[in-house]
């Protein structure tokens, strides 16, 4: 079903206010730009791109989010109504079998049949492609996006490329034109945008084109046994090669807008020629960076590296996701599972930011975008994820209901029915401490300067009262490292406290950390890790 979006102008709203701040905005002007020559009553389309040979990963996931906030940024700015178009290239051949996937043999088997044509290793749908596509429906879906799924085999095999199918054949000597000086020397003697499909295989041919009929909009050629085929483009019968694919989608379609990474550079320039030779503007777009694993490789969804949009959910919300997403998508992001709780700081951080924002201050907030215009208040906490995590480490917690103790005594008004935001985060959290935190903690010994600096901050913690607010007992904090550090040195006194209390390089602002845990158990916690031996490095007992 084709759903559209519609929005009040953002002039409407304050006609002498500046735009907002925030790229979405950026890429916005271009789609308007790119849209002038439109009937305003037609939507504007917005594209993404997904190659179903392998598991959808969280790079996916990625695209279609980014595209959506373009998309809510073009709406708020020009009130024109829109579409988004998830189209999936499952018609490709499988040319090498994704190692993270089961039956390999079997895959191997089918390498140079369209996806749709191999059968489904996991045993549940028709096809590897129909599972692969479903995965990427369902966590699309989960996450509230409004879009059109569009199959590339459904497209070709139903006729909607066939007119632009004909007109590829009517410039086929231009196309290849213009793609051979970008082959090394054998595939330039072999070079056609038309990939046939074999009618007797049904493998995806990419074979010499002896004869192009853009009259009988067919093209001849012989397999590898010297057969001589006259193959029709239209109705399926043949696919296009994937640089000129992309741009016959774009023709065809008549893309307004498509983002890609960064590795895909020289493909858009090569697509966006293809598509005025066609006869059209290509597409306005953004050039994101890619998503690095651990060891600093792109993630892959024929490898399974990275981070997993199931293994993000099992430690975050889906707001911390997209908030990580959000930013900066111009820059390379190490996508593994020590980013979740900065992402989920800095979310909650904005959701509190965005109650006191209006007009384009709101709009260029990344939980604007998160929230689809409708921020909701609860979904935030007063407690940070990072000190959940801490208060998971020093009360050696694997129940919620340890956390929840501390939280009401920060604030009695904390519960898991009144706030079940902040439920979440608690699930979230001694999920990630006990599976990505704990088996690694390492606690390091005090200096001597550091030692007396502690000893001096558990004597002044003890003169407190147990309703001293979190802000004053950082006050203290603060006054005893300046007894033992430089200004410019105190970064290292905190770094102190992270590391010998908690066995952790960073750490939640430790006034905030103290009244939650309780002023006299933070004191036990110094006098604990001072009366360990000063070679002690040991994960936590």
């Amino acid at each position: 079903m084709q759903k559209t979006q519609t929005h009040t102008p953002l002039d409407a709203l304050a006609s002498d206010a500046p735009l907002p701040k925030a790229w979405p905005f950026e890429e916005a002007r271009k789609i308007a730009a790119h849209v002038q020559t439109k009937d305003a009553a037609e939507p504007a389309l917005l594209e993404t791109g997904y190659g179903p040979s392998g598991l959808p990963h969280i790079g996916t996931f990625g695209e279609v989010a980014r595209t959506s906030w373009v998309r809510q940024a073009f709406e708020a700015l020009t009130g024109r109504s829109t579409r988004l178009l998830a189209f999936s290239d499952d018609m490709d051949a499988l040319r090498k079998v994704p190692t993270n996937v089961p039956q390999q043999e079997m895959l191997a088997k089918h390498l140079g049949l369209p996806l749709t044509r191999i059968p489904d290793p996991f045993g549940e749908y028709e096809s590897f492609a129909g599972h692969n596509n479903a995965r990427l429906r369902q966590f699309l879906d989960s996450f509230g996006f409004e879009y059109e799924f569009a199959s590339s085999t459904d497209y070709y095999t139903s006729g909607i490329f066939d007119a632009a199918l004909r007109r590829m054949l009517e410039v086929h000597d231009e196309v290849v034109a213009t793609i051979v000086p970008t082959l090394g020397p054998d595939r330039r003697a072999t070079y056609s945008p038309v990939l046939p499909i074999h009618p007797e295989t049904g493998q995806v041919m990419q074979v010499p084109v002896i004869k192009v009929d853009p009259d009988a909009g067919t093209v001849v050629w012989k397999d590898e046994t010297g057969k001589t085929f006259e193959t029709l483009v239209t109705g399926g019968h043949a696919k296009m090669q994937w640089k000129a694919d992309w741009a016959m989608r774009w023709y065809a379609l008549g893309v307004d807008y498509e983002m890609s990474g960064k590795d895909l550079i020289d493909s858009v320039k090569l697509s966006s020629k293809i598509c005025r030779i066609l006869g059209k503007e290509p597409p306005a777009g953004l050039t994101y960076e890619l998503f690095l694993d651990a060891q600093g490789q792109k993630i892959s969804k024929s490898k399974g590296n990275g981070l997993s949009v199931e293994e993000w959910l099992r430690y975050g919300t889906p707001e911390s996701l997209a908030q990580y997403m959000f930013q900066q998508p111009a820059r390379a992001k190490r996508l593994f599972f020590d980013v979740i709780p900065r992402a989920t700081d800095d979310y909650l951080t904005l959701v509190q930011k965005a109650e006191t924002q209006e007009d384009a201050d709101l709009m260029a907030n990344s939980a604007w975008f998160i929230h689809a215009g409708k921020i909701r208040p609860q979904d935030t906490s007063p407690v940070s994820y990072t000190a959940l995590l801490n208060l998971a480490n020093v009360a050696n917690a694997d129940k919620p209901e340890t956390l929840w103790k501390f939280l009401r005594r920060y604030d009695s008004t904390l519960t898991p029915e009144t706030h079940p935001y902040v439920d979440k985060l608690v699930r979230c959290a001694l999920t990630y401490f006990k599976e990505q935190v704990y088996p690694s903690k390492v606690y390091r010994a005090p200096t001597d300067k550091e030692r007396k600096g502690l000893e001096d901050l558990a004597d002044e913690l003890q003169k407190l009262q147990g309703d001293t607010s979190p802000a004053e007992v950082q006050d203290v904090v603060f006054e005893v490292g300046k007894r033992y550090f430089e200004k410019s040195e105190l970064r290292s006194w905190f770094g102190c406290l992270y590391e010998v209390l908690l066995g952790q390089k960073e750490g939640p602002r430790f006034g905030i950390f103290a009244s939650l845990f309780g002023l006299p158990e933070t004191v036990d916690l110094i006098k604990g890790a001072l009366a360990r031996p000063e070679s002690a490095e040991a994960n936590q007992a």
